[in-house]
């Protein structure tokens, strides 16, 4: 059984994800895992995860919900947990206890803050342990340049990750401070867009794997630093999909424009469609739910290629805002009272939508005069 008492991330998944019947490799592997691990821990493996529970005085009913959550297997009554994911868990608990989280809530801390720094860590173990040590030098093996090149980042890259976590944390919080009703806080109207390239499938089949990820990593990389440039924020990366999402409908519109742009200047890139929606959505451990993002998905699946397509409500926002000329129904193609604005909508044929009945998608594109 798990014993979510190794509440650090980092502590308890190592000790899990290596129990002593492990053997990945020769034994010489192990010694080198087993080194690592211990540098990274900080501490020597001690309990068994029903005595770290015992020594942080939590259920193990509790403790065991605690390190499921974070995403680490259950290892049994393996002696694998330390001093670090006792105190962790005691901390975890001791929130629960002083009334400052709930139960369940102390558990979304731990899921959420595991699925994020699981990915992390993945990312960091491929880009470091993978690229840097392949230029090994003559006579050392990969295990054995591992350990001083790990000695070298750890610092560094945890006082780099409690910066930025901090930063990011004073951000989120200005929103929530500003939201105008504790409702705005998990539901609020949001402009989200879905980016998807077109035929990534089919191209992925003929693309060589370390091709396919300078792809994907090109992409995302860019429409990260687009879309974070323009004021929006992204909900998460799908590999050949990116979600975002804006209070501003007016910057929903640019940045959809400017990723579309953009990745069409690059030779090796697919072309891009985008759909975006307007409305209410439900935020959730740093994801987006509801009827709002389900619609801009639909309308990503539709959109002709290197083209965005909106739905209604964002049309009638980005009018609201004096961003695109009133819409003349005699003017379908909005010919008329085009010039001085930055945007421009024409309506696309109503077609039904699978869950979400008739939809009307509008074309979004630059007005002339402000290309």
């Amino acid at each position: 059984m798990a014993d979510e008492g190794s509440g650090s991330g980092n502590g308890s998944g190592t000790g899990g994800g290596g129990t002593e019947g492990q053997a990945a490799g020769g034994a010489g592997d192990n010694t080198v895992a087993l080194e690592l691990e211990r540098l990274i821990l900080d501490a020597p493996r001690r309990y068994t995860p029903y005595q770290a529970a015992r020594a942080a005085d939590v259920s193990m009913d509790l403790a065991t919900r605690f390190w499921r959550a974070m995403g680490f297997p259950d290892i049994g009554q393996s002696r694998a947990l330390t001093d670090n994911d006792v105190i962790a868990l005691r901390r975890l608990a001791g929130l629960i206890e002083s009334g400052l989280l709930s139960e369940s809530m102390a558990i979304q801390v731990a899921r959420s803050t595991g699925q994020t720094t699981a990915r992390l860590a993945g990312w960091q173990m491929d880009t470091f342990l993978e690229n840097l040590t392949q230029a090994v030098e003559p006579g050392l093996t990969r295990a054995e340049v591992a350990y001083p090149l790990t000695e070298l980042l750890l610092p560094e890259l945890e006082q780099f990750l409690v910066y930025v976590w901090r930063r990011q944390l004073a951000a989120v919080t200005g929103r929530v401070v500003h939201a105008a009703e504790d409702t705005e806080i998990t539901s609020g109207r949001l402009a989200v867009g879905f980016a998807d390239l077109v035929g990534f499938t089919r191209l992925s089949r003929r693309l060589e794997e370390e091709e396919l990820g300078e792809l994907v990593e090109t992409f995302e990389n860019t429409c990260s630093d687009l879309i974070v440039g323009q004021g929006g924020r992204v909900i998460k990366t799908l590999g050949d999909e990116i979600l975002y999402a804006t209070e501003d409908p007016v910057v929903a519109a640019e940045i959809a424009l400017a990723l579309v742009e953009t990745l069409a200047k690059e030779d090796t890139m697919p072309a891009l469609r985008v759909g975006m929606a307007f409305g209410t959505v439900t935020s959730r451990m740093g994801d987006v739910f509801g009827t709002t993002v389900n619609l801009a998905s639909r309308l990503t699946s539709i959109a002709p290629r290197d083209a965005v397509l909106v739905d209604g409500e964002l049309a009638a926002a980005l009018e609201q805002t004096g961003a695109v000329p009133p819409y003349v129904p005699e003017d379908p193609a909005g010919h008329q009272a085009a010039v001085g604005f930055p945007f421009h909508l024409q309506p696309m044929w109503r077609r039904p939508v699978r869950g979400l009945g008739l939809v009307e998608p509008w074309l979004l594109t630059r007005s002339r005069d402000a290309e």
